[in-house]
């Protein structure tokens, strides 16, 4: 990877959850009926023992992903940023444009940006713009729409 992949550990732990949940439980119940479906006989139009194989390389390629995003993980605990007065990962902010639309975002890792829940990638153009800024300060960012002008109206992060 040529950047830090930076997460929240609540991220981590939704990660950590996820490979836990395929590898400990969904994973071996599909191992067993792989099994009992191979022993049924033709397996060229079994379509459990098809589904199956599918479902397992499906599994097992979420998991090496799951496994490479975690190694590559930095764990940082917004709670601890030392300058709280300024924007920077796991801050959430809220943001008006010209028109006075507000917005509520909070800055997290690729792996757990949601938009439609408000949580942005640190590396989306928004985020990027608002880095470094402070309550007041305008910035100026150029999105699929067009550029937009978004003034920062609060910071805060998790206690």
């Amino acid at each position: 990877m040529d950047r830090p992949n930076y997460i929240t550990p609540d991220g981590f732990a939704a990660l950590r959850r996820e490979y836990d949940q395929l590898l400990g439980e969904e994973r071996p119940k599909l191992v067993e009926v792989i099994s009992w479906a191979a022993g049924n006989g033709d397996r060229s139009e079994n379509g459990d023992y098809i589904y199956g194989r599918k479902r397992l390389r499906e599994i097992d390629r979420r998991l090496g992903w799951l496994a490479k995003r975690m190694k590559a993980a930095r764990v940082v605990d917004p709670a601890r940023q030392a300058d709280k007065n300024r924007v920077w990962f796991g801050a959430t902010v809220e943001i008006a444009d010209e028109d006075d639309q507000r917005r509520v975002l909070t800055l997290v890792g690729d792996d757990e940006a949601e938009a439609s829940a408000g949580r942005i990638s640190w590396n989306a153009p928004l985020a990027r713009a608002l880095r470094s800024a402070a309550v007041g300060d305008v910035r100026r960012v150029l999105l699929p729409a067009g550029e937009r002008e978004y003034e920062v109206m609060g910071i805060t992060y998790p206690a």
